[in-house]
C-alpha cells in the first residue's frame, strides 16, 4: 500500500469534527503535518482543534476508507 499525501484546509470547527469523526473509524494511522514539522494525530479532536484554521495542512496515511475519502475531498486545497 502506498502512502497518501494530500493538502487540506480545515475551515471551521464543524469541518474539524467531521474529519476526526471519519478518521476514528479508520483502521489505519492518519497524521496531519503542520508547517512541515508538527505531527498531529487526526483522530485527536484536541490536536486537530489546536491547528490554525484555514492553514494549509498535509494529511498522511496508509489505507483507504470510502467515508474518510469523501470527507477529505471536501477539504482539499
Amino acid at each position: 500500500m502506498t502512502t497518501e499525501n494530500k493538502m487540506i484546509r480545515i475551515n471551521d470547527i464543524e469541518a474539524a469534527k467531521k474529519l476526526v469523526s471519519a478518521a476514528v473509524k479508520c483502521p489505519f494511522d492518519i497524521d496531519i503535518v503542520s508547517k512541515g514539522k508538527i505531527f498531529i494525530d487526526a483522530k485527536s479532536i484536541l490536536g486537530v482543534l489546536s491547528l490554525g484554521e484555514k492553514e494549509a495542512l498535509e494529511l498522511k496515511y496508509d489505507g483507504y476508507d470510502e467515508n474518510f475519502e469523501s470527507v477529505v475531498a471536501g477539504m482539499l486545497s
